[in-house]
């Protein structure tokens, strides 16, 4: 027992001397004026610390400092630009004898940083960086005359050599203030935890904060192992874990985490995120996931399938919840700051993408992309084809309110601004697309905005039987803003696009339109006045709805005559094989002098205008009789054949009058009999007169009298 007791006792007996050796031989207030020392030559700032550095045996070997402020340089607001109620630090005891002082871990606990820029954009971490080799200069001069011959701090500092193994940081705060910028941002319960680290082996890291600036509050906290390499050249992670949370005024961002099973370089890391929280009254619940890839050189980043799954929710959603999924590879170069996005699949409810997009960072990034969709139904997307009913009463609810409103816009131009910071290629092509209830197929789209001039360099599409081809440009480098449009439409069926866009039936036929206007100015009232060019229209074997031309005349021609019409009510329809018109736009106001139809019964010209700013029209149609009125479904009247009848169309567009003009038709029916008895005249005087000039004085003696 004697022999245990002493073998157990050597040992006791061995630490109790070393640490009575370490406090009696060892002096830690000697750290005092180097750590100070070591502060000013670095810094260039003053280290205050009080009272004296104590050793601590307890929960290991080491030592603490007492309060401890690197005071700010003059002029800035705050005293201290770093302060810590307590430093603990542990050391390793041995090579304390050889005056090598070997940190084990730093703790530092209510550590205060404060971070500032003053109005004139100086900072207070300029002092870091400014005159270091000078302050440690002077600071060798002036220690001599400052530390007396006495005291221990006399040795020279550089005989100790210092090194440091980790941190831990509890309760600790960053206030940082901007005053140029307007901003004012603290980060407070700060914490930093770094555990068994050495250098080759795996250590584990996790964090903690929270903060605020202005109205926003965020707080962040993470995790994930570290392991560093002999020489600090490379390292690698794992586990690696963030969360976050954010709110301000609208938004309240519930949480946000990163998750990577691995991170080293060269090699595919399974990375996944996730979001939920509310922005602006939206919904939002999103997670994916990608293989991310990032080069040595942290010169090339690859997120090869990154995907999407997501759900938004909110009444500004033209429709909720609003289901969308991605498919993609991203693809970074940081050298040339240029992105690639191959886009698999996208999808949201019923619409679906796929295509390729790149951007070029610059002060105004360049963006080229290319889409291509099998379907696109903006109606049903927007919730065009919900209840009719439901959106009259949403509508007359907010007529009144939105009246003033209304006729303030009418004269106010869009804000185009944005589009100047854009230079943006694209190209997009459509497989069925609907809107406007409109229906076509074969959409091919080709567009540019570049600095605030937007070019739309080709479009076609084939619709309703026919096609349509269109350019445009919109230059909104100026205010207001000027555009131009040409259009092209070949062979399309009006009478089933009318009635999908506009409800409206009353022309038929197979069109062919070319549109050729140029303006200034989008407000809708500028637009109006702006708008010029001109309209060609050539429609074919088609009918005008609404109006049967034929039965017009015969009911007007039995009224003048005192007759009542025989047969029962017609069909309002009047048939063409031909019709053209070129309409001319200018200040407001729709015209054109040559507007002709063809039809086996009638020739009609037309000649007029319609003002687009207050929806009235005033129009001449002159009809002449060529064909027999029978058929078209009436008895024939063979006195009118050959007379032009002219019919004036006037009033509202939405509620148009159609009016005869009689006193012109009672003139060229007069005229016509004169010209018939003239000729029957003509024919017996040409038996009996054999001179030319006789009878010529007296067929215009005749035609005198009835003039």
């Amino acid at each position: 027992m004697k022999k245990i007791a002493l073998v157990l006792a050597i040992p006791i007996v061995a630490i109790i001397a070393a640490i009575l050796a370490l406090v009696l031989l060892v002096n830690p207030n000697q750290f005092k004026p180097l750590i100070v020392e070591q502060a000013k030559q670095q810094t260039g700032l003053d280290l205050v610390i009080e009272g004296d550095i104590d050793w601590q045996f307890f929960p290991s070997v080491g030592f603490t400092l007492g309060k401890t402020e690197l005071k700010n340089p003059q002029g800035f607001s705050q005293p201290n630009l770093f302060k810590v109620e307590q430093v603990g630090i542990d050391v390793s005891v041995m090579p304390l004898f050889s005056q090598q002082l070997e940190i084990g871990n730093v703790t530092l606990d209510g550590a205060e940083f404060y971070l500032e820029t003053r109005k004139d954009g100086v900072k207070n971490l300029d002092a870091l960086q400014a005159n270091k080799p000078q302050a440690a200069s002077e600071t060798k001069q002036s220690a001599p005359e400052n530390t007396p011959a006495t005291e221990p701090s006399a040795q020279p500092a550089s005989a100790w050599t210092i090194s440091l193994a980790g941190i831990s940081i509890t309760n600790a705060l960053l206030d940082i203030q901007d005053e140029q910028a307007g901003t004012h941002t603290k980060l407070y319960d700060v914490s930093l935890t770094l555990t068994e680290f050495a250098l080759d082996a795996w250590s584990k890291a996790d964090f903690a904060m929270k903060g605020e600036t202005n109205q926003q509050q965020f707080a962040a906290q993470g995790t994930a192992e570290l392991k560093l390499m002999t020489g600090f050249t490379q390292y690698e992670l794992k586990n690696i874990s963030f969360d976050a949370s954010y709110s301000d005024a609208t938004n309240k961002i519930e949480s946000a985490s990163i998750q990577l099973d691995t991170f080293a370089f060269d090699q595919a890391n399974n990375l996944k995120y996730a979001v939920k929280g509310t922005a602006a009254d939206l919904a939002l619940d999103l997670k994916g996931g990608a293989q991310l890839t990032v080069d040595k050189a942290i010169s090339k980043v690859t997120m090869k399938q990154l995907g999407l799954d997501a759900t938004f929710e909110g009444a500004t959603l033209p429709q909720s919840p609003m289901k969308v999924d991605m498919a993609s590879d991203l693809t970074f170069d940081l050298t040339n700051s240029h992105l690639s996005f191959v886009l698999e699949k996208l999808t949201a409810n019923a619409l679906q993408f796929d295509g390729k997009l790149d951007v070029t960072l610059a002060e105004i990034p360049k963006i080229v992309f290319n889409l291509h969709s099998p379907e696109i139904d903006v109606d049903a997307f927007l919730g065009a084809d919900k209840d009719e009913q439901a959106k009259a009463d949403k509508d007359e609810a907010k007529s009144n309110e939105s009246a003033e409103i209304a006729k303030d816009d009418s004269n106010q131009e869009p804000d185009l601004s944005a589009l100047k910071t854009l230079d943006v290629t694209g190209a997009i092509t459509i497989d069925k697309f609907k809107a406007g209830n409109a229906k076509m197929q074969n959409v091919a789209a080709k567009f540019s905005v570049n600095r605030g001039l937007v070019k739309l360099t080709s479009f076609s599409s084939n619709l309703y039987d026919g096609s349509i081809k269109a350019t445009a440009t919109l230059d909104a480098r100026k205010s207001p803003a000027t555009y131009s449009a040409k259009k092209q439409i070949k062979g399309v069926q009006v009478l089933p696009l009318l009635i999908d866009v506009a409800q409206n039936d009353k022309l038929e036929g197979t069109g062919n339109i070319d549109v050729n206007v140029t303006g200034k100015g989008l407000a809708t009232t500028t637009m109006k006045q702006n708008l010029a060019g001109t309209i060609k229209i050539n429609f074919a074997d088609g009918a005008v709805n609404g109006i049967n031309v034929a039965q017009l005349i015969r009911e007007n021609y039995a009224k003048f005559k005192g007759e009542s019409l025989e047969g029962q009510e017609q069909v309002k329809k009047t048939d063409f094989s031909a019709m053209t018109a070129t309409l001319n736009l200018k200040n407001g106001v729709v015209s054109t002098n040559n507007l002709h139809a063809q039809s086996p019964l009638l020739r009609v010209r037309g000649e007029g205008s319609a003002n687009y700013l207050n929806d009235t029209a005033d129009f001449t149609i002159s009809t002449s009789i060529v064909g027999s009125l029978e058929g078209q479904g009436g008895k024939d009247i063979d006195e009118l054949k050959d007379i032009t009848i002219p019919i004036n169309v006037s009033g509202k567009w939405a509620d148009p009058k159609f009016k005869l003009v009689f006193d012109d038709v009672l003139k060229q029916k007069a005229q016509k009999e004169i010209d018939r008895g003239l000729e029957k005249l003509d024919e017996k005087l040409g038996e009996k007169i054999k001179d030319e000039k006789t009878k010529e004085a007296i067929n215009g003696l005749l035609k005198g009298l009835f003039n």
